[in-house]
């Protein structure tokens, strides 16, 4: 075996124990923005030449209106690559997300496009090149990893295929991940709404079905999640009880 062949076993290897490390955590140790981190902080310290790295975030609205929010990066430069991304409205990471799945600049002196951004970066970064991989799992974006090189030309093939193995465990580890805080969510407020209906059916001597009732035309009338309804009873009767106390 070759030394580069060595080395790129090496860094399988490694991204292998990321793998097992991410998926083998326990859901209350790792929600999805301890998974980001971990991966960025990996990428810099797994991957060959990548200085930097950060995420882009696709965010949704109660309507399903998406939004794009950088978090994780590694350091500020970082930072200052996505904050003007978001300045001049485009760039590879938002690229990335939406089109071409994978998108890389070799050189940010000679790329042609987003020729203001890249004009910006080479003014305000040491950045030279950029590999940014869309993270896809079940027909949903989730975003991209953004890896950043000080070199120009560092992303290769063998270093494309490298940063898109880590970013496939990445995706899998963040849907789990997402799918767990949304499991956690919908238990605490089945148990926020069956509180409520104990407290109504306590307070009117009404019985479960009629106090459900009371709270679902709550939550018509002001347009308010049930849940949410449930939490401002619970709140309210928790303040009244230390009033009464008090």
């Amino acid at each position: 075996m070759t030394h580069t062949e060595d080395s790129g076993a090496s860094i399988h290897a490694k991204i292998a124990e990321l793998a097992r490390a991410v998926h083998g955590v326990s859901e209350a140790e790792f929600g999805p923005d301890r998974v980001i981190r971990h991966v960025t902080e990996s990428a810099v310290q797994i991957l060959p030449d990548v200085d930097h790295a950060g995420f882009t975030m696709v965010v949704r609205d109660a309507a399903g209106t998406p939004t794009l929010e950088s978090t994780a990066e590694t350091d500020l430069i970082a930072r200052q690559f996505d904050v003007l991304q978001h300045e001049y409205g485009d760039g590879p990471c938002f690229e990335a997300i939406w089109n071409e799945r994978i998108v890389g600049i070799d050189d940010v002196e000679t790329e042609p496009r987003w020729p203001e951004l890249m004009r910006a970066v080479r003014e305000r970064t040491p950045i030279r090149s950029n590999l940014s991989i869309q993270l896809y799992v079940s027909g949903r974006e989730l975003g991209a990893l953004n890896l950043f090189s000080g070199t120009p030309h560092a992303f290769d093939e063998e270093a494309r295929d490298l940063a898109e193995t880590l970013a496939t465990h990445a995706a899998i580890a963040l849907n789990t991940a997402h799918r767990g805080e949304q499991f956690r969510s919908a238990l605490a407020s089945r148990d926020l709404i069956g509180q409520a209906k104990g407290m109504i059916m306590e307070r009117f001597r009404v019985d479960a079905v009629r106090a459900f009732e009371i709270i679902r035309r709550l939550s018509q009338e002001s347009n308010t999640p049930v849940a949410e309804v449930a939490a401002r009873i619970v709140a309210a009767e928790e303040f009244d009880d230390r009033e009464r106390s008090s």
